[in-house]
């Protein structure tokens, strides 16, 4: 049996196209019309992947709700917006919520199906054990790749598959300085430059909350990022 996704989506004749689509890829797909309908079944159990759109019936706002409730229950389930919806306004508000993806409803179902492969394709890389970079640590910050796991002296720092990924690319060369498109190539993300820069404002948010002095990824300007070694 293919791997979990749910798909909220209020338009009815959209949702089972969706659906029909991602089981013929393989998935295990069902569909959701509201967000209490799919917050009730997510308190039951929780996919392995959400594909949310923004506006959910009566509540224009629906899906930055179900978001926020889904990063609450946990911090690396996979979450993609797929929507109409594309201001970067709305953009950048659904990646700070914690989504790993964004995405126009004029996207194509192969570069959806291959935006969902590149998630689920990221998790399981990090599953493989036997690396020597199994557990990465610099000073303060310890990172362990089959665990998801990255904690900043001893405090866990609640990352989402992307954030982790991204972090991931960082520290595993400090000093070197990735500019944003091997960020997105080592990411799998297909993302413009604002939207790179919203992850690491995003992850350096979380890192401050647990470390107010934390100052370790740097911005070289007009050229990328860099973990200080």
């Amino acid at each position: 049996m293919g791997r979990s996704i749910a798909i909220v989506e209020d338009e009815p004749l959209i949702r089972a196209n969706y659906v029909e689509a991602l089981n013929r890829f393989g998935y295990e797909t069902r569909g959701y019309g509201s967000r209490q309908e799919a917050s009730s079944a997510f308190a039951m159990r929780l996919p392995e992947l959400v594909i949310i759109d923004i506006g959910l019936g009566d509540e224009p706002e629906g899906g930055f709700d179900l978001c926020r409730e889904l990063r609450a229950k946990s911090a690396t389930l996979p979450i993609i917006f797929l929507t109409a919806r594309d201001s970067d306004f709305d953009v950048i508000s659904g990646l700070r919520l914690g989504a790993d993806d964004y995405l126009s409803k004029d996207t194509s179902l192969h570069q959806l199906a291959a935006r969902i492969a590149a998630l689920f394709r990221r998790i399981e890389s990090l599953k493989v054990p036997a690396s020597s970079e199994t557990v990465i640590e610099h000073g303060p910050l310890k990172l362990e790749s089959e665990r998801m796991r990255i904690t900043w002296n001893h405090e866990e720092i609640p990352l989402t598959v992307t954030e982790f990924w991204m972090v991931h690319t960082l520290v595993r060369f400090p000093g070197h300085v990735k500019n944003r498109d091997q960020l997105m190539r080592e990411a799998e993300l297909v993302v413009d430059d604002a939207t790179i820069t919203s992850h690491i404002k995003r992850i350096r948010k979380k890192f401050i909350a647990v470390a107010p002095e934390f100052d370790a990824i740097e911005t070289v300007h007009g050229v990328g990022y860099r973990w200080k070694p």
